[in-house]
């Protein structure tokens, strides 16, 4: 093989290699944080005063066990009307996300059974409001 042959042989390598990057990159799959990202950067203004609030009271407890996610709002909530929701955000795959309404018990603290998720990482985001208080939280977990 002379090296006209092999400098043919490395350009069709290099197309067939490039043909095929262009292939993964048009089928990739990307989920986008929100579908309405636009609107709810308008209202971040909120998150940052809701953080700020939430910091000021403490920590936002969420534990799990075998069949159960348990989450703890703070202390000073107990006996509180409570209103607000809970969004398990999916990091790796919107098609695994959750979202219900936030429904505390007297000791302010909500049971999110696992069969309602999958098992994979999750950014649980929290918004509540008490009065006209309004608290956000986020932490991360990963449902086994």
């Amino acid at each position: 093989m002379n090296w006209g042959n092999k400098l043919v042989m490395v350009f069709v390598v290099f197309a067939l290699f490039m043909g095929y990057m262009v292939y993964r990159a048009v089928s990739t799959k990307y989920d986008l944080v929100s579908k309405d990202y636009y609107k709810d950067e308008l209202r971040y203004q909120e998150r940052i005063d809701g953080v700020k609030n939430a910091v000021a009271l403490g920590d936002v407890a969420i534990s799990q066990d075998s069949t159960a996610i348990q989450i703890q709002l703070p202390k000073e909530h107990k006996g509180y009307a409570v209103k607000g929701e809970v969004f398990f955000y999916c990091i790796t795959d919107d098609s695994k996300d959750f979202k219900l309404p936030l429904q505390v018990d007297s000791i302010a603290t909500q049971v999110v059974m696992k069969k309602q998720l999958q098992k994979a990482p999750y950014q649980v985001k929290l918004n509540w409001q008490v009065g006209r208080d309004a608290f956000y939280n986020e932490q991360k977990l990963i449902v086994q």
